[in-house]
Order: C-alpha cells, then sequence, then structure tokens
C-alpha cells in the first residue's frame, strides 16, 4: 500500500476523455497510440508505476482542450502485449491529485507536476456510506439501467460493498465527461452517491421529456 512518501512529484498525465479512475478502484484500458506506448515503457521502468488519469475540458468558443486541475493516479498492475505491439494494462487507483504545473516538450506525451495535498484519505482503507438506501436506490438504478439498454449482475451488485458499488457505478455509467469529473471530485463517499443518484435522476427526468417531445 502506498503512503505520502511514496508518491512522486512529477507523474505522465493520460488525458482520456470520460474515463474516470477512483481510489481503490481498477480501470482496463487499451493502450496503442506510439506517444502512450512510450509512456507506458518509461512507467514501468519506475518504482511506484503511476499513471495520471484527467479529464480533458473544452474552452467555451475554442477548439482548444486543457485539463481539469484535478485527476486521481493509478498504479499499473497488470498488463498484457498483443500481436500487433499494442496493450491491455489495468490501473489500480491509488490518489486523486491536483496538478500544478504541465511539462511539455521533454517527451511525447505528458507530464505534469503534482500535489497530493488533500486527497489524504484516498490512501487508507474504504469508505462505508451509513446513509446508504439500498432498497431505494436499486429500483432507480435498475430503471436507469433498462432505459439506456444496459444489463448488469444484478445479484453481484447487491452482494457489493457500499464503496465498491458505488465507485464501480460512477466509473462505468455512461455520463458526459463534466459529470464523469463531479463525480471525481465528490470530498468522500456519501456526497459521491448523492451526486451519482442526482445525475441518474435527471437523465431519466431528460429521456422522459424526450419520450414526450417525440
Amino acid at each position: 500500500m502506498f503512503n505520502a512518501a511514496d508518491l512522486p512529484e512529477t507523474i505522465p498525465i493520460f488525458p482520456l476523455p470520460g474515463a474516470l479512475l477512483l481510489p481503490r478502484a481498477r480501470l482496463p484500458l487499451h493502450i496503442f497510440e506510439p506517444r502512450y506506448l512510450a509512456m507506458l515503457d518509461d512507467t514501468l521502468k519506475t518504482p511506484h508505476r503511476l499513471i495520471g488519469m484527467v479529464q480533458p475540458r473544452e474552452v467555451p468558443g475554442s477548439e482548444e482542450r486543457k485539463l481539469h486541475s484535478i485527476g486521481c493516479a493509478g498504479r499499473v498492475t497488470a498488463f498484457s502485449e498483443t500481436e500487433d505491439g499494442r496493450y491491455m494494462i489495468t490501473l489500480n487507483g491509488i490518489s486523486r491529485f491536483r496538478i500544478l504545473k504541465e511539462q511539455a516538450g521533454f517527451t511525447p506525451y505528458l507530464k505534469a507536476d503534482v500535489s497530493w495535498d488533500g486527497f489524504a484519505p484516498d490512501l487508507g482503507a474504504g469508505e462505508d456510506d451509513g446513509a446508504f438506501d439500498r432498497e431505494t436506490f436499486m429500483p432507480l438504478l435498475s430503471r436507469f439501467f433498462a432505459s439506456r439498454g444496459l444489463s448488469t449482475d444484478w445479484e453481484s451488485l447487491q452482494e457489493a460493498e457500499d464503496e465498491l458499488l458505488i465507485n464501480s457505478l460512477s466509473m462505468l455509467c455512461p455520463f458526459p465527461p463534466e459529470d464523469k469529473q463531479a463525480l471525481l471530485e465528490a470530498p468522500s463517499l456519501p456526497t459521491r452517491r448523492e451526486t451519482l443518484v442526482t445525475l441518474i435522476e435527471f437523465a431519466l427526468r431528460s429521456g422522459t421529456d424526450e419520450e414526450k417531445m417525440q
């Protein structure tokens, strides 16, 4: 397990819209662009093997994209190479971070100086959510999955611990990048759960409104 002293001041950054990583969660990724293959090769040579996942954000009135200031770093815990040189990797979420300064020009991929201050709970044990009402939440989730044509193992969801359930749904549900960012920045598990419920309810209301218009 990582502690604060193990966390480096500079990490490689992987900006991927809609790909959310949370502490103590796992994110599978398919790496194939040459710059990110170079990033993976360099990362595997480090003792920490950390990659920072960050959501790009659009700048109004411009085609330019910048990065959100808060992301989550994951440790490469598994990787396999395909015959054509691509990689399938798994990141295990370690801690959120704040970007202090982007470093460009030294590598084909982006690196950044980061601060881990304010995210100490990410390095601890899993969170609980004592106010989580599953009897109300699960039917709501079922309606949302049905509205999006999604399927899942409902028995496994029912048995999952609070953090695993809430974080997995936050990562997997098809929300826009800005909503994913809101889930990432939630300061606690109960706050993330409240945000998740709000997003699901909004999506269901929006779907109903669209049906009425048609």
